[in-house]
């Protein structure tokens, strides 16, 4: 092969993968979550003071209703919690059954898939969780949506957690800088096994990313 056709399929390679990059689709977190029509959230209207009241009344109820032993104390600021709550016009059995509701909608809204994306080719920012990493070079790792999911508390729904594999080892110098990531999107659930400071634990994964570009965020 002479230089001068060398040099036109370098170019022709390298034009390719500039519109591959181009034509990647920018999307948001929210995207990875089906559209669904809102309801009506009766919390909303409360104040702080009264949620903190009627959380505390939900959990002696749900203490008392998995037969563990409640303190009078405990008992009595529950009657005391209700009572003021009735006094204010609130319908406390009401709110309760609407709590175990939303809890469950929001446990199925996480864990569903957007289809629309499967297959798509797009570009997401995000915080890197190390998967495989020899020294600062990673190959493997979950990408989510803020800084310190899955290590100090508990990890976002499924569909808020992508699984990237990149065949070009991206270096790691920071957990707490966000970076691009492009590739092509799987909707799929899959688990993975997050190794931290205090041990490993099994996180539940939307989406997969096979990347064909990992890198630093920026505007």
């Amino acid at each position: 092969m002479n230089v001068l056709r060398f040099v036109c399929c370098a170019a022709l390679v390298l034009g390719a993968a500039g519109a591959h990059a181009q034509s990647a689709r920018q999307i948001l977190w929210q995207d990875l979550s089906p559209k669904t029509s809102a309801s009506e959230d009766p919390f909303e209207k409360l104040s702080r003071d009264q949620l903190l009241t009627l959380s505390d009344v939900a959990a002696t109820r749900e203490r008392k209703a998995k037969g563990e032993k409640i303190s009078a104390d405990d008992l009595a600021r529950e009657q005391s919690g209700s009572r003021k709550l009735q006094q204010e016009g609130l319908d406390v059995d009401g709110l309760l059954v609407k709590r175990r509701e939303i809890s469950r909608q929001r446990k199925v809204q996480g864990e569903a898939l957007n289809a629309a994306l499967d297959g798509q080719s797009i570009r997401i920012p995000g915080y890197v969780l190390p998967l495989e990493i020899t020294g600062k070079r990673v190959t493997e790792f979950l990408l989510v949506p803020w800084v310190g999911a899955c290590i100090h508390t508990p990890p976002p729904p499924p569909n808020q957690i992508l699984y990237v594999k990149t065949d070009t080892p991206f270096e790691v110098t920071t957990l707490f800088a966000p970076v691009w990531v492009t590739g092509r999107l799987a909707a799929g659930a899959t688990k993975r096994e997050l190794t931290l400071l205090d041990g490993a634990s099994d996180i539940d994964i939307g989406y997969t990313v096979r990347a064909s570009r990992v890198e630093p965020y920026t505007q």
